[in-house]
């Protein structure tokens, strides 16, 4: 292998909510060019967000912290604060042309305090395209706009560009999967979800619009090949959160926090290898700044994957990355007087410990107000309705209140279903886990384990307030639509 010399191109591909590429075995979608990419380079299998909704989780991205340090960009559909240094920004004074396409940061208000661009780069979404018939596909040419993007580059200059591809969100068009000639009887059906025919296609649309999202990927690389700089790219490949199912986006359970993520640099990293390190999404931006050569950030409390990418080994290849941790304050509206819903985690190797601090409250959402932090689906409808009928078994996994703690072992349970946390043989390892959470908690000032947890309340939401606490108790609530 032939190092260059020259500072390395950055290609950063994120899906909005998927949990599935075809590379991990999923029988159902087919995405060759994550695959491709996880082939010439690493496939992580313990990659995880730091809170499984689109804006927290793209700001811990882009800044490289912990999701409860991030004042208001801890919520969802939040005023991004200036204070925090941003990678894209980091690179842009490097020397890079930084750039993004489709979803960058969002949702949300990057301008109300003083930002000039969204915290993602400077926007190329100009070029745009007929998607296919009776989908909802977007009419976004993300290749297009990486071509525009790339015309604007100096000759030499390395670049920055993420590609934020707007699927597999929801909504769908009921049949999307089915008509492109995907089979239900491919579907390997989660045990949290009903097992029938409006499940199965469920899964197949958004299969579906994960493979869209996985071909402009492959157009991507396709450009750099041609302009010759294919070999010179970092390239990640990752989501922002689980798919948009019940008892997965926006909750607080492996399925959620667990992400695809395959990362390929062809002229550094030795490729065809599987990580079972456990890696975070605040180790991304440590990762581009020392693969640019600059330093580390004081702000980022993330671990550069550089040295793990360029290892040339298997499995569990450094020792200290060996927990994670994940947490959420308000997501969607639709709570008790719009409160938050604060949760903190840690996951270890085996372990996952989860600490509900509000257990009284209903972790999708409130009943009056549809369980607004669940996107509306034929899916939900359909538990919805089972519940409706005294079938609860599927309602009580995606909208019942949790209890104050919860523990999982992985390995044995990874789907989350069986909760160690009362079981007397647990109580030890519970509380480890427990000390060592609230002792990162404590370290990193989390205003919710130190007292000061409803300032999270405080926040400013700036997304539709019609399905809201306020508007139901004014009478101008409305459900949310799919």
């Amino acid at each position: 292998m032939v190092l260059s010399t020259k500072k390395p191109n950055i290609l950063f591909a994120i899906a909005d909510d998927a949990s599935h590429m075809s590379a991990y075995g999923h029988r159902f979608v087919c995405t060759p060019n994550f695959d491709l990419v996880a082939k010439e380079g690493v496939l992580f299998n313990c990659a995880y967000t730091t809170n499984p909704k689109c804006a927290p989780s793209r700001a811990s991205i882009v800044t490289g912290m912990h999701t409860w340090q991030l004042e208001e960009a801890c919520n969802h559909f939040n005023v991004f604060p200036s204070k925090f240094a941003l990678y894209p920004d980091l690179l842009e004074e490097a020397g890079y042309l930084v750039g993004f396409t489709g979803k960058g940061w969002s949702p949300g208000d990057w301008k109300r305090n003083g930002l000039k661009r969204n915290p993602a780069g400077t926007e190329y979404n100009n070029m745009w395209l007929d998607p296919p018939a009776e989908t909802r596909i977007t009419k976004n040419d993300y290749a297009a706009n990486f071509e525009e993007f790339l015309s604007h580059r100096n000759e030499e200059q390395p670049f920055c560009f993420w590609y934020g591809g707007r699927e597999p969100h929801r909504p769908y068009i009921s049949g999307e999967g089915i008509r492109a000639g995907k089979k239900l009887e491919d579907v390997d059906v989660p045990p949290y979800l009903p097992d029938n025919d409006i499940v199965r296609s469920d899964l197949l649309d958004y299969a579906y619009e994960i493979e869209w999202f996985d071909k402009h990927l492959g157009l991507m690389m396709a450009k750099l090949d041609e302009i010759g700089e294919l070999d010179n790219t970092l390239i990640i490949v990752t989501s922002d959160n689980g798919m948009p199912f019940p008892r997965v986006k926006g909750q607080m359970v492996d399925p959620d926090f667990r992400l695809p993520f395959a990362a390929c640099w062809k002229g550094a990293v030795p490729g065809g290898r599987i990580s079972d390190d456990l890696i975070s999404f605040i180790d991304i931006a440590p990762t581009f700044l020392e693969a640019a050569g600059l330093s580390i950030h004081p702000q980022m409390k993330g671990k550069s994957l550089v040295g793990l990418l360029k290892s040339g080994k298997f499995g569990v290849i450094d020792k200290e990355r060996n927990r994670v941790y994940m947490g959420r304050e308000r997501h969607d509206l639709g709570y008790e007087n719009d409160w938050a819903y604060p949760v903190r985690c840690v996951r270890m190797e085996r372990y996952l410990y989860i600490r509900n601090f509000k257990p009284d409250m209903w972790p999708a959402g409130n009943p009056e107000t549809g369980f607004t932090n669940v996107d509306s689906s034929p899916t939900k409808d359909l538990i919805l309705q089972q519940h409706e009928e005294g079938k609860d078994h599927y309602y009580n996994l995606a909208f019942g209140k949790n209890p104050s703690e919860q523990m999982y072992d992985i390995k044995e349970d990874p789907y989350c279903l069986d909760n160690l946390a009362d079981k007397p043989e647990y109580l030890k390892l519970k509380q480890f886990l427990w000390d060592d959470l609230s002792g990162l908690l404590r370290d990193t000032c989390d205003p919710r384990f130190l007292g000061d947890g409803d300032i999270f309340d405080r926040y400013e939401y700036v997304g539709d307030a019609d399905h809201s606490w306020k508007a139901l108790q004014e009478g101008r609530w409305k459900k949310q639509n799919y």
